[in-house]
């Protein structure tokens, strides 16, 4: 059986007395998948059978379609809807793109979807082809794609559904920075999602529906934000953020749900080690009355689907003689967690930054920046396969090449320290500087208070009129995680190196068994 953390004393009554017309729903979800079909072991990566057989192993498709189907049987009445980022992360999206995803959503049986801003990771043509394939509306309020022929007519702000004979008015929101992060290409201008919510729950109100469910692929943040300054909405589910809320587990970021108002608002971490499952009561003016749940933890006491796991194995085939090749060893486990490479110098990024620097040193290259929103998972200790690597490094992403101005690279990592608090992907990591950074000062007001640069054996200040050779990807290059002055101000660029994921597994290679560490290049004030 599913192992389930409701506590009663996590249960959140809002009123007391119960109106006549009385509507229960169950609200089951997920969010940012990643292309994690099979399981994951606790460092957000690859899990070997023989681990997994064992019981240490979370989440898989094989497993979510068992948690699904007993929560369905749980309740009369409920609904499975997906919070963004069903794309990009491991070996299954680069070989199938979507074409998996909307399989197992298929099968699933999923009543609506958000647009992650990964979903634009390969364009708007990718796009389309998953939301041709899949048998529920793909939703996104916040953008106006009407001259984006190939989504224009493919893709709905809302959608309404009937559920246990009540109408329920479902909302999609997307990254509004989503032209920062992925590739939705000029025809499709992202709006502020307030706005965006509140128009469509006018709508909706005067269609007559008063139950309404936003899913959210803007961030924990944002959510309480669209919460607070709309009116209208019941529920957020949410994503983007990877934020686990819970009653029961001590490393969560909030309560399940969290509220604001009358709004409940919940996510379920990422990569399907969740299931979530939201109880909600409607009174007949279509009020929240109650909200009570918790993230069911796909771990090993969950039975995997016989027929799901063999459909698995079977799309794997053709990507097992890529990411079995063993290319290294680790001494010890490599650490990648968002949650501390996107606010503070990590292991991994120190690992690709030099891996990057390294790779281009002697065509007279000197700064090596990442974004830490390209690294997508730890890698655990002893041999290292090239689907390990795959997974930390999935979007194919080249080496780029240019010149820049000090001042420019300053201005680079003053963007890159400017969304900390919100534990955004482009945190700066890097190799061959220094910096310091103040989190008491305003973003963009001068955070960065010293940047050093390696001269020879020495450190120097940078000089802010010279020009610098730097290594970067060719995502950060072209303006991708707000670096638009690599873009604009970055000189003689070469977008067309080897593909990172390839330099860091030779890199690793090169390196014996591999012993990770931070050095304090990145320090606070």
């Amino acid at each position: 059986m599913l192992k389930r953390f409701l506590s009663t004393a996590g249960a959140l009554a809002l009123t007391a007395g119960a109106a006549s017309a009385d509507y229960s729903l169950t609200i089951l979800h997920t969010n940012d998948f990643h292309a994690r079909f099979e399981p994951i072991s606790k460092y957000d990566s690859g899990c070997s059978a023989e681990d997994n057989d064992a019981g240490e192993c979370f989440g898989g498709s094989a497993r979510l379609v068992t948690a699904i189907e007993e929560a369905r049987g749980r309740t009369n009445n409920a609904i499975l809807v997906d919070g963004g980022d069903q794309f990009q992360g491991t070996l299954f999206y680069t070989y199938y793109k979507g074409a998996a995803a909307a399989e197992m959503m298929n099968q699933m049986a999923y009543d609506a979807m958000t647009v992650g801003n990964h979903e634009f990771d390969d364009g708007p043509e990718v796009l389309r082809g998953f939301v041709d394939s899949v048998d529920f509306p793909i939703l996104m309020s916040n953008a106006d794609y009407s001259a984006e022929p190939l989504i224009a007519d493919a893709i709905q702000k809302s959608v309404v559904i009937e559920r246990g004979g009540e109408k329920l008015g479902l909302i999609g929101l997307t990254p509004q920075d989503t032209d920062e992060l992925a590739s939705p290409g000029p025809n499709v201008v992202f709006t502020d999602p307030v706005g965006a919510v509140q128009q469509e729950v006018d709508r909706l109100t005067e269609e007559g529906v008063n139950k309404i469910i936003v899913l959210s692929h803007s961030g924990y943040d944002v959510d309480q934000r669209v919460a607070a300054e709309t009116t209208g909405v019941d529920v957020i589910v949410g994503g983007h953020s990877n934020t686990l809320l819970s009653n029961e587990n001590e490393g969560a970021s909030g309560p399940y749900p969290t509220m604001v108002g009358d709004t409940a608002i919940v996510q379920a971490y990422a990569y399907g080690k969740f299931l979530g499952e939201l109880n909600v009561t409607f009174d007949d003016e279509g009020v929240i009355t109650e909200a009570v749940g918790e993230p069911l933890i796909l771990d090993g006491n969950v039975a995997e689907n016989d027929g799901v796991k063999a459909r698995i194995a079977e799309l794997a085939e053709p990507l097992e003689e890529i990411r079995n090749k063993v290319v290294a060893e680790t001494a010890e486990a490599v650490e990648g967690n968002r949650d501390v490479c996107r606010v503070q110098e990590c292991q991994m990024g120190n690992l690709v930054a030099d891996a990057m620097l390294d790779r281009v040193k002697d065509q007279g290259v000197s700064i090596a920046i990442a974004n830490s929103g390209g690294l997508r998972a730890s890698i655990d200790a002893g041999e290292v396969t090239m689907g390990e690597v795959l997974t930390v490094l999935p979007f194919q992403n080249t080496l780029s090449t240019f010149e820049a101005k000090g001042q420019t690279v300053i201005d680079a990592l003053e963007n890159g320290v400017s969304q900390v608090e919100e534990v955004k992907g482009r945190f700066p990591q890097v190799a061959g500087l220094k910096f310091t950074w103040d989190p008491s000062v305003a973003p963009n007001e001068g955070r960065v208070t010293e940047v050093m640069v390696q001269d020879g054996e020495n450190w120097v200040p940078i000089d802010p009129e010279a020009t610098y050779a730097v290594v970067t990807n060719n995502y950060v290059r072209n303006g991708g995680d707000g670096y638009d002055m690599f873009e604009t101000d970055g000189m003689n660029a070469y977008d067309f190196g080897p593909d990172l994921a390839d330099v860091t597994a030779e890199y690793l290679a090169e390196q014996g068994a591999y012993t990770p560490y931070t050095d304090g290049r990145i320090s606070q004030q």
